[in-house]
């Protein structure tokens, strides 16, 4: 029997959990809210009382939290997955991080007998669910093959990037500098739209069908239009976090980051003022500076 585990059964675990079972892998999977593992379990996945527990019963373990330090705790801690899991089975780290802090982990994990794949995902919540997420690995050859068939459960494309932990981390902070810039952008005319009378609709068909016209794009408006500003799996402390993870790295190498940091600014209003909300949720502070509001 395949097996593998998942650490993490949020918005995207729970998608990675969904389409390995759906792909014959008996999946052992693990969070700290009692809601997730029981959707977990219905989906047929095998409910983990510990990291461990995951660690001792799978050959790949995905690792899908929030955070470097929650990443740490999962492989390192007392009872991590590194000395829990067979020698020669696979960490694949799909969590957004640091590059500095993946390098570190695969240094530390150096001469464990454990394989690191560093391959964070894009394609958020649809992606995730729908098993069509893009993968940015970097690994070697011969770990990458031997882990194609657990990568190709949860993805319609997987990158070959690097070799060494930190590169796919370095890929996914350039592709988040960008994704929030065109988020932020999305909202600025969104709220244009709004107080010049122009109706959600058309805006809508008209951004979707023109050059401008992408996933990020079409999303976005969706949902600012049916104004559905919680619970559409993008929550807004994800993409906050992320051009955190890009600033600083565009910091450390010296590269100016103008349109980037307007986004973390754009970002950083909508976490303050809506804790709860998505990332669509930016536009509302927009639209009560301007008292207008867009609707389909």
């Amino acid at each position: 029997m395949k097996t593998a585990g998942i650490i993490g059964l949020g918005d995207m675990g729970s998608g990675l959990a969904k389409n390995l079972i759906k792909n014959g892998f008996e999946t052992y999977g693990l969070d700290l809210s009692e809601a997730r593992m029981k959707a977990f379990t219905e989906l047929g996945g095998k409910a983990a009382s510990s990291v461990a527990e995951v660690g001792a019963n799978a050959s790949h373990v995905y690792v899908m939290v929030m955070n470097g330090d929650q990443v740490r705790s999962v492989v390192f801690g007392e009872d991590g997955l590194l000395t829990n899991m067979a020698k020669g089975s696979t960490i694949l780290l799909t969590a957004t991080i640091k590059p500095s802090e993946a390098k570190a982990l695969g240094e530390e994990m150096a001469g464990s007998g454990i394989n690191l794949i560093d391959s964070p995902v894009s394609g958020g919540f649809p992606g995730a669910q729908g098993g069509t997420l893009t993968m940015m690995a970097a690994g070697t050859d011969e770990v990458l093959a031997a882990n194609r068939e657990v990568m190709e459960a949860i993805s319609g494309t997987i990158h070959r990037v690097g070799e060494n932990p930190g590169d796919g981390q370095v890929v996914k902070a350039c592709l988040q500098s960008l994704i929030g810039s065109i988020f932020s952008a999305t909202f600025e005319a969104a709220a244009l739209a709004a107080k010049a009378g122009v109706s959600g609709e058309v805006i809508h068909k008209v951004f979707g069908t023109s050059s401008a016209g992408c996933g990020v794009v079409n999303s976005s408006l969706e949902n600012i239009i049916d104004r559905k500003f919680e619970g559409t799996g993008s929550h807004i402390n994800t993409m906050h976090k992320d051009l955190t993870i890009s600033l600083n790295l565009a910091e450390q190498m010296g590269v100016p980051m103008h349109t980037a940091a307007t986004a973390m600014q754009i970002f950083h209003a909508g976490k303050t003022k809506y804790p709860n909300g998505d990332n669509w949720v930016c536009t509302r502070v927009i639209e009560e500076i301007i008292g207008a509001e867009l609707h389909r």
